[in-house]
C-alpha cells in the first residue's frame, strides 16, 4: 500500500471528511503510485486519515473512498456502495420505470468521479476520475447486475478529464439499444432523450422538481425561456396554461427537438415561439424592442467550472440577469439559476441583487431552488451543492 504523507497542519479539511486531497498539501509520497492506484493518506505525525484513489499528476492528487483503515478497495466495495445508493434512492422516492433519476451523485454518495443516471430502463455512467476509471470494469458489472438495465451507456466525455488525464470513452458497454433516444416521463410530460449527444448524460435531470415548480407559476403568463434546450421549462409552462412561451437557445437541433416534444404531448403549438440565438445578444434586442414579459427562465450553462473562473461569470451572470429584469412586467416573475461549482449560493444571491439594483427595480426573493433530491449533498462537501436558483418577484 503506497502512503501520500501531508504536509504539517494540511490534514483538517480530511478530519472533516472532505473527500479531496490537493497536490499543495502533500509532503511526499511513498512508492511508485500511479493514476488509480489505492492509497493511505498519512498525516505529517503519521496518523491515519483515509483511504484513497491517487493521481500524482492532477491538481487533486486523491480522493478519498473511506476513512476506516481496514477497508478493502475491491469490486465488491463498489457493488456494496452502488447497491446502496441505489436502494437509497428506490426507498425514497420509489421513481416509475418509465422515468428519469440520478442513481448515483459522486463523492456525495462515496464514489468520487461517477455519476449515473437512469432514464427508462438504460443506465449512462458517467466516469471523471482516475480511480473509478481503474475500477470501471467493475462499475459497470454491477450496475448491470442491481439494475437490471435493457442497456448501460458509457458518457465519460466531460471537460473536466483532461485535468484527470484521462482520454474520453463513449458508446454502448452493456446490452442493446436500437436507437440512443430514450423515451421518459416527467410529471405528466413525454420527452425524448438522445443518451448519446444530449448534454450531461442526455438531461438535465437536476432541474425535473424546479420545471414543475415554474410551470406552475406559469398559468395565464407570457413567458420567456432563456437557454431553454430541449424545452424542458417550456413544456411545463405550457401544460400549466401559459398564454405564450418564447424559447431561445443557439442549438437549432435542441430547438427542434423542444419542437417535437409540444406535439408529442399535444400541447398548443400556437402559443410558441422558437428562436434560435445567442442569448445575450437576443435579450438585448428585446430590450431595444421594450418587449415585456411575466415570467423569464434563465437556466444558462456552466459559467464558472472552478472558483478561479468566478470573476469571469459574474460578469455573464450580472448582464443576463440585468437585462432579465428589465424586460419583466411589474409584478413579474424570474426564475434565474447557476449551475457553475465556482460560485456559491452566497455570490450567485449576491450577482443577482446588484442587477435587480442597477436595473432600478425592486425585487423579492419568493423561493430558493435546488436540485432535486436524488442529487443528494454531502455535509461534508459543500461542493457538491452546485445547483442554486432564486425565484425573484420585481415590484
Amino acid at each position: 500500500m503506497h502512503n501520500v504523507i501531508l504536509k504539517p497542519g494540511r490534514e483538517k479539511s480530511l478530519l472533516r471528511r472532505h473527500p479531496w486531497v490537493f497536490s499543495g498539501a502533500i509532503a511526499r509520497i511513498e512508492g511508485n503510485a500511479v493514476a488509480g492506484d489505492t492509497v493511505h493518506i498519512v498525516a505529517a505525525d503519521g496518523h491515519f486519515l483515509g483511504v484513497a484513489a491517487c493521481n500524482p499528476g492532477a491538481n487533486i492528487c486523491a480522493r478519498v473512498w473511506d476513512w476506516d483503515e481496514g477497508t478493502r478497495i475491491d469490486a465488491a466495495f463498489f457493488h456494496k456502495r452502488l447497491e446502496t445508493a441505489i436502494g437509497m434512492r428506490r426507498g425514497l422516492f420509489g421513481r416509475k420505470p418509465d422515468e428519469a433519476e440520478r442513481l448515483v451523485h459522486g463523492e456525495s454518495d462515496g464514489l468520487p468521479g461517477l455519476i449515473v443516471d437512469r432514464y427508462a430502463d438504460v443506465v449512462v455512467v458517467q466516469i471523471t476520475s482516475a480511480g473509478c476509471n481503474r475500477w470501471r470494469d467493475a462499475i459497470i458489472e454491477s450496475l448491470q447486475q442491481i439494475t437490471a438495465a435493457r442497456a448501460v451507456y458509457e458518457r465519460s466525455d466531460t471537460d473536466v478529464l483532461e485535468l484527470e488525464g484521462l482520454a474520453p470513452r463513449t458508446g454502448l458497454v452493456h446490452g442493446s439499444l436500437d436507437t440512443p433516444v430514450v423515451e421518459i416521463r416527467e410529471s405528466g410530460i413525454r420527452l425524448r432523450v438522445d443518451v448519446a449527444k444530449g448534454h450531461k448524460t442526455g438531461f438535465y435531470l437536476d432541474q425535473r422538481e424546479n420545471r414543475l415548480q415554474v410551470g406552475r407559476l406559469a398559468a395565464g403568463r407570457h413567458v420567456l425561456n432563456c437557454f431553454s434546450y430541449t424545452g424542458g421549462f417550456t413544456l411545463q409552462a405550457l401544460a400549466h396554461g401559459a398564454a405564450s412561451v418564447t424559447s431561445v437557445d443557439s442549438s437549432a437541433d435542441a430547438l427542434q427537438l423542444a419542437r417535437e416534444h409540444v406535439g408529442l404531448n399535444g400541447l398548443p403549438e400556437d402559443r410558441c415561439e422558437w428562436v434560435d440565438a445567442d442569448v445575450f445578444q437576443y435579450l438585448r434586442k428585446l430590450r431595444d424592442q421594450n418587449r415585456r414579459f411575466d415570467l423569464i427562465i434563465l437556466d444558462p450553462p456552466k459559467f464558472a467550472p472552478t472558483a478561479a473562473s468566478a470573476e469571469r461569470a459574474a460578469r455573464g451572470y450580472k448582464d443576463i440577469n440585468l437585462l432579465g429584469f428589465k424586460l419583466l412586467r411589474p409584478g413579474g416573475l424570474l426564475a434565474t439559476f447557476s449551475c457553475s461549482g465556482g460560485v456559491s449560493a452566497d455570490l450567485f444571491r449576491k450577482i443577482v441583487a446588484g442587477a435587480a439594483l442597477d436595473a432600478g427595480t425592486d425585487a423579492q426573493v419568493l423561493d430558493q431552488l435546488h436540485s432535486t433530491p436524488d442529487h443528494p449533498v454531502s455535509l461534508a462537501f459543500p461542493e457538491g451543492e452546485y445547483l442554486k436558483g432564486l425565484m425573484c418577484r420585481v415590484g
